[in-house]
């Protein structure tokens, strides 16, 4: 009678643990219905925009983080190691590069979503949360994610054991102690699992989502918080410049890093994936990533720098030298010091190989006419630099427009006017604006390489290498961009 009772009682285990793994399938099958019906509400409101919508406006929007790693300006030239590799991908994909910076995590998936960009290109880590609404390319690295805490004010004069006794050295320490992190981050949801795990209570004090992980990372080596998590990279590079952070308790295993795209957008995904993965085996995308995340002398070099844009908005040492004479010629002076930076890289005993010289690469001649004296003078090579635009922008009276009179300026300062005179006459010949420099003027300048265009009747002054005027302003308005994003007018 015991061993029927037994029996019966098993039946009615089996037959419940039979309904209960039926009706998880059943869930399982709707959640995955739902994708194939298209019911999730975060594809149905996404843009239909792909591969071939964005190969069509030959354009790569990519959304940046301004961070120490990611996306910055040094020295009057924008790096980070996103900014690099996205470079680098515009490139394979035979796009331009725009770089919309995030001013909200909180927002970058609806900002993804509504099409206003293609790709979001900062260090994500991948989680099955954050698939719901996007998908994840292939990943970029692994990490994991550590406590950063700060070691007493006077830990140089302490024993190892005294400021052991101050710091968390287990995760399990952790419990009914408070962390500080950004609101909707994985951090969130790592700090979530720990205390599942460990049977205790995490407090989280949630940051503001526009806060970068390094601005609070900074926040604990000032002693404004106690606890943050970071990902173990970025946390080892700011504890180079700040020894009294403490930042060698793992609270995860290895997580994938990568970039984001749209769940509508797989033809797009599909291409970016192909590339990273050709991109990891490679030297290069090693030395990309050693330097920003694990050159901590470079990383210390750029902190100090006063020309460095996380730390102080400018962009060199000469930016109050050029804000004078660029008020003088009525430029905007964040463009004219992309161009100083183009010519000579803000050295002023620069000389190139045609013999100009100074930080404006003024050529002899030239800076004769103009009353230089000593090229090498910042001052009297930017006063003469800037007279010369000017003269040129005056000379182009038949150009309405006042960015395209700056191209065609700039174009004069590098190849010389006579030729850009050329270039025109070769546009009107070819049925094409010649008061418009992209597409129109530029090509024609380009195809004064050719003998048959230069040895034409009506071409005045032959030859030019027009590859050179074309990249120049191509730079020195992409640079110029670059110093928008960063650097306020005033």
């Amino acid at each position: 009678m015991k061993q029927k009772k037994i029996n019966i009682l098993c039946s009615i285990v089996t037959l419940i643990i039979a309904v209960i793994s039926l009706n998880l399938i059943s869930c399982q099958q709707k959640k995955e219905n739902k994708f194939v019906e298209g019911t999730n509400p975060f594809i149905e409101n996404s843009v239909d925009r792909d591969l071939e919508q964005i190969k069509k406006d030959g354009v790569l929007r990519a959304l940046v983080v301004y961070s120490s790693t990611s996306y910055f300006l040094y020295r009057g030239q924008a790096m980070g190691f996103e900014y690099e590799l996205l470079t680098q991908l515009a490139k394979e994909l035979d796009l331009k590069l725009e770089l919309v910076i995030s001013n909200n995590l909180d927002t970058q998936f609806e900002v993804l979503n509504r099409g206003e960009v293609d790709l979001i290109a900062h260090g994500m880590t991948i989680t099955n949360q954050r698939k719901w609404e996007v998908d994840f390319t292939e990943h970029l690295y692994l990490t994991r994610q550590v406590l950063v805490q700060k070691r007493p004010d006077n830990y140089l004069n302490m024993s190892w054991s005294a400021i052991d006794g101050h710091l968390i050295n287990d995760p399990i320490e952790l419990i009914d102690k408070t962390i500080s992190v950004r609101k909707n981050s994985s951090y969130i949801e790592r700090i979530l699992s720990l205390s599942n795990e460990m049977g205790g209570n995490i407090m989280i004090d949630t940051l503001d989502s526009k806060l970068s992980t390094d601005e609070i990372i900074n926040m604990v080596a000032d002693g404004e918080i106690e606890y943050t998590i970071a990902d173990e990279n970025l946390a080892k590079i700011n504890a180079s410049y700040n020894p009294i952070l403490k930042i060698d308790v793992p609270i995860s295993f290895s997580q994938r890093i990568a970039w984001v795209t749209r769940k509508k957008s797989p033809l797009f995904r599909q291409a970016v994936n192909k590339w990273i993965v050709s991109q990891r085996k490679k030297r290069d995308f090693n030395v990309i990533y050693n330097k920003y995340f694990k050159n901590k002398r470079t990383f210390r070099q750029r902190i100090r720098s006063n020309y460095y844009s996380l730390k102080n908005n400018q962009i060199s040492k000469y930016d109050n030298l050029i804000k004078e004479h660029a008020n003088k010629i009525g430029w905007d002076w964040r463009l004219l010091a992309s161009q100083v930076y183009q010519e000579s890289r803000f050295d002023p005993i620069a000389k190139s190989w045609a013999g100009a010289k100074g930080l404006m690469q003024v050529m002899p001649a030239t800076a004769e006419s103009l009353g230089i004296k000593d090229v090498s003078d910042p001052q009297e090579s930017i006063r003469g630099g800037t007279d010369y635009l000017d003269q040129l922008y005056n000379r182009f009276t038949d150009i309405n427009d006042s960015i395209n009179r700056i191209k065609f300026s700039l174009a004069s300062y590098n190849c010389g006017y006579s030729h850009v005179r050329d270039a025109q006459r070769l546009a009107i010949e070819n049925d094409l604006d010649s008061t418009i420099w992209s597409e129109n003027v530029e090509t024609m300048i380009l195809a004064l390489s050719l003998p048959e265009n230069y040895n034409k009747s009506f071409i005045k002054y032959g030859y030019v290498r027009g590859q050179e005027p074309s990249n120049y302003i191509e730079q020195i308005f992409e640079r110029y961009d670059h110093y928008k994003q960063f650097i306020p007018l005033e």
